[in-house]
């Protein structure tokens, strides 16, 4: 036997892209190339300067250097569920309902070590965000791909989900605002996927990391603004996005007493908590919401509009999104994504992202991010004119 040979369960887990994207640009930067990145969604801004005070104000208290609680520090809970009742109207018990992780993706990969068992159906959306798929995976689930297509708005279309599929489903994961289309939903659609979720017995894991990155007058809804959704709901959120804290990795989900303790279940042997001072600006992020979130979103509005301007300019027909840091649109005819991306990033040095990264219905789009200034998107979009201008 080799010590050295990976488990079964890593060894089949899907093709993971990025490192093959970080190798190509590895390579891009050996030839000299100048490198801008449009291939994830971190923008450019800092942390509000008042979140920054707060956590050095905490680590001078040496209550906050030692272990947390694995369920999330007691006031931060208490500041989500006043953020929730003020930003949807849902009550929440911070003490049955909340849990908080070190980032919002950690929950998600939680979830189904908690609740699948090998041969369990997990739904995921074609194209989503890849965790998804590698959660499920690493628990033993058989994936069943369910189609997100442009003439529904990226939208499922639960009638088309076969119902011997759906019966033995016991996950469906959701993403709105969606990464990677930048599609958007309403109440309706939450009301309707409570609906389907109810007559299976199936759990709804709505990912609303980009609820508040908007546009238009949008605003985001909660899965919980559905009265039933308490019964199969758990909705996950980040910190990430809304207050520019990507590398502080905070993040919470909010749901069904029991689905929360079943991630808590997961979380006590996996970990011992996020630190705690971490968790103490969270308080003061949630509770100062939103200062600098609207200045932000009208910053990312232009980018956008600059990138819709100049792809509909190169004769790519592409709607603006209401959510999220993506332009999802599709590449020219005949070109493998990944090939194509990787074909940019040597030639002209701008990293965008394959859309086969999302699944199979992602092949044939690409993905890029208007998280730089509108300078640097500027000089990218010079540099892919005369590859994407059809």
């Amino acid at each position: 036997m080799n010590m050295h040979d990976y488990a079964d369960r890593l060894k089949g887990l899907p093709f993971y892209l990025y490192p093959t994207i970080e190798a190509t640009t590895d390579e891009a930067i050996q030839k000299g190339l100048k490198i801008i990145d449009l291939s994830t969604g971190d923008p450019k801004f800092a942390t509000p300067d008042y979140i920054i005070q707060a956590l050095q104000k905490a680590c001078e208290d040496p209550a906050t250097h030692h272990y947390g609680s694995v369920a999330g520090y007691p006031p931060f809970r208490k500041a989500i569920a006043q953020w929730y009742q003020k930003r949807f109207g849902v009550a929440l018990d911070p003490a049955r309902e909340i849990i908080t992780f070190v980032g919002s993706k950690e929950g998600i990969a939680f979830l189904p070590l908690a609740f699948i068992n090998p041969g369990d159906v997990v739904l995921i959306p074609d194209p989503g965000y890849p965790t998804y798929r590698y959660a499920a995976s690493f628990a033993g689930a058989r994936l069943e791909a369910f189609p997100l297509r442009p003439e529904n708005n990226y939208e499922p279309d639960f009638d088309e989900i076969p119902e011997t599929v759906a019966k033995e489903a016991k996950i469906i994961y959701l993403n709105y605002p969606n990464n990677p289309t930048g599609a958007t939903v309403d109440k309706g659609f939450f009301k309707r996927a409570v609906q389907f979720a109810k007559k299976y017995g199936i759990m709804i894991a709505h990912d609303a990391a980009y609820s508040e990155v908007t546009f238009d007058g949008y605003r985001t809804p909660s899965l919980f603004e559905i009265e039933e959704a308490r019964e199969v709901g758990i909705e996950f959120h980040t910190l990430s996005k809304t207050f520019c804290m990507t590398g502080w990795r905070v993040g919470f989900a909010v749901g069904h007493p029991r689905i929360i303790e079943g991630l808590l279940e997961v979380k006590r042997v996996s970990s011992s908590g996020h630190f705690p001072a971490i968790e103490r600006a969270g308080v003061e992020a949630l509770s100062r919401f939103p200062v600098e979130l609207e200045a932000n979103n009208r910053a990312l509005a232009e980018r956008r509009d600059l990138v819709i301007r100049e792809f509909r300019r190169f004769g790519i027909d592409v709607k603006p999104p209401r959510g999220s840091y993506y332009v999802w649109f599709k590449i020219p005819k005949g070109r493998n994504s990944l090939s194509f991306v990787k074909k940019l990033i040597l030639e002209t040095g701008v990293i965008t992202f394959p859309g086969i990264g999302y699944g199979n219905n992602g092949e044939g789009f690409m993905r890029i991010a208007f998280v730089e200034d509108l300078s640097t998107i500027e000089e990218a979009l010079r540099r892919l004119e005369p590859y994407l201008r059809t």
